[in-house]
């Protein structure tokens, strides 16, 4: 974790956090952003049984990365954030991210997704991906400027109808993304690294 705080020219600062030091901040503004959501948590549902062979299962994995980044004031207070987790071996699933409405439009998000990319891409991960509302245009739209793609519409007991958005840290795998999309035809580096049947 990076405790050195990323100092923006607007004088908002980012800083990675310890999940305990982050939770706290973001549940203060959990209800404000998403209390009107739909969100359905089934974990609550569970049983103790359900809860008990879940948390076993968790503990399995062992010591995965984390990263939680808040968005700072100037004057200290936390207006943003960003948080995920490492899901594979080479993915990274960025849980979460949002800036209060009275601080958007200041290119905080701009810079904590770059910030995020940045990050996950130096510790090695090949993909980083977020799921988000099919209509949720104020996260979609800056994440497809900075080169997420859409890979898949799901449907999701928890959020409804979800687009994934990915991003290739690997410029290959990204110029294949567009090849297999349809986007584009096949250019001489895409054909001499596919597999075509003799």
């Amino acid at each position: 974790m990076n405790e050195v705080p990323i100092v923006l020219e607007s004088g908002y600062y980012l800083k990675e956090m310890s999940e305990k030091d982050f939770f706290p901040l973001f549940g203060r503004h959990y209800d404000r952003l998403f209390g009107g959501d739909h969100t359905f948590f089934p974990d609550a549902f569970y049983s103790a049984e359900e809860k008990a062979k879940l948390k076993a299962l968790g503990e399995r994995f062992g010591n995965v990365y984390r990263l939680h980044v808040g968005v700072f004031t100037p004057k200290h207070e936390f207006v943003g954030f960003s948080f995920g987790y490492q899901e594979t071996g080479e993915t990274f699933y960025m849980v979460c991210s949002g800036i209060l409405d009275e601080h958007r439009r200041k290119g905080l998000y701009s810079a904590l997704l770059e910030h995020v990319i940045e990050t996950t891409r130096n510790v090695g991960f090949q993909v980083v991906y977020s799921t988000h509302c099919a209509t949720n245009n104020a996260v979609i739209i800056p994440k497809l400027k900075a080169g997420f793609v859409i890979a898949k519409l799901e449907l999701s007991d928890m959020f409804g109808v979800v687009v994934n958005l990915h991003y290739y840290t690997n410029p290959l795998r990204r110029k294949v993304m567009d090849y297999r999309s349809g986007w584009k035809i096949p250019d001489a580096e895409i054909m001499s690294k596919m597999k075509y049947p003799k």
